[in-house]
């Protein structure tokens, strides 16, 4: 885990600020346009971040190398996360967050030049699940992109240890009977420090993505987001998946660990399986993250809506 490949200076994207409502709630996000002129509508790809996830932070390489290809993607905060409205701040659902990602897909459809039915989902991490959810949900999509995905909650429990969960369960309960604010606690920390992720580079990960943002990263999730974990367990929606789906795990990953049995186990001829030897942060990093985008982009190219982008440019 070295860099990130792209920083904001060196992006050719063009991004514009803009937002959408959730269930009445506003929340902020930006669609990065490609540099070349386009005639006609281009394909699109909506990026749903993970646990801690906001604008921004570790995504930058991804759309950059997205936009490139000739694809816009949008970006966006869920709801009480970092420019979005919403109380109480820095909470997770994971019921909530589907129907952010839902209103956020609507909203990209409609905007001018993005072609409605070449929408592409890319989910990591904890969205990687919620990605697979979107996927069963609509059989419109052109594809869909789970990277790192958090597929079974339960997996993802057994890989804390045990004086960890019970520290987890004083605090979820402190949390949801004192009045008032959330109790938060850390989303990352340093290896053996309490927080939600302590594994996997996560600290690491934090310091180059404030170097991203080029701003500090609020680093606190309410206590209750906790519970949401155990019981979200999308790989159960697996076989209803119809469109194009790539699943690319990580070998080494403790946080959110690959349950490829389950998979398996699916059976589904739609899902494509991919994995890379990292842990749950490196992805996005070089030198794995070289890797991990030309898969992605192989699977884009697979879709045959690259090449068409290519030859819209050209007439342009």
């Amino acid at each position: 885990m070295e860099k990130l490949r792209h920083s904001p200076e060196d992006l050719t994207c063009r991004s514009e600020r803009t937002g959408f409502y959730s269930q009445g709630v506003w929340c902020a996000a930006t669609l990065h346009w490609p540099a070349s002129p386009c005639q006609g509508e281009r394909p699109a790809i909506l990026m749903v971040h993970g646990w801690g996830g906001i604008q921004n932070a570790l995504t930058v390489p991804f759309y950059e190398e997205f936009t490139r290809a000739g694809f816009v993607v949008m970006t966006f905060d869920y709801r009480g996360w970092g420019e979005s409205a919403g109380l109480p701040r820095q909470t997770i659902s994971a019921r909530q967050r589907l129907r952010d990602a839902d209103a956020a897909l609507a909203f990209l459809k409609s905007q001018p030049g993005v072609d409605p039915l070449k929408v592409v989902i890319w989910g990591s991490s904890f969205g990687g699940g919620h990605a697979v959810e979107l996927a069963a949900d609509h059989p419109e999509l052109a594809g869909v992109i789970a990277q790192v995905p958090m597929l079974d909650g339960i997996a993802t429990v057994r890989a804390v240890p045990p004086l960890r969960l019970l520290r987890f369960a004083l605090y979820c309960l402190a949390d949801l009977f004192k009045p008032g604010k959330p109790i938060y606690i850390p989303v990352v920390s340093e290896p053996g420090a309490f927080s939600s992720m302590d594994r996997d580079d996560a600290h690491k990960a934090l310091v180059l993505a404030e170097r991203s943002l080029q701003r500090r990263y609020d680093n606190r999730v309410a206590a209750r987001s906790l519970l949401t974990m155990g019981p979200y367990r999308p790989f159960k929606r697996l076989k209803e998946i119809r469109v194009p789906t790539l699943l690319l795990g990580a070998s080494e990953d403790t946080v959110a660990p690959f349950v490829e049995s389950a998979i398996r186990a699916a059976n589904n001829p739609c899902i494509r399986v991919e994995r890379v030897k990292a842990n749950h942060f490196e992805p996005y990093f070089e030198p794995v993250f070289s890797e991990v985008i030309g898969k992605q982009l192989e699977f884009l190219r697979s879709l045959n809506l690259i090449r068409e982008v290519r030859r819209e440019q050209s007439v342009a």
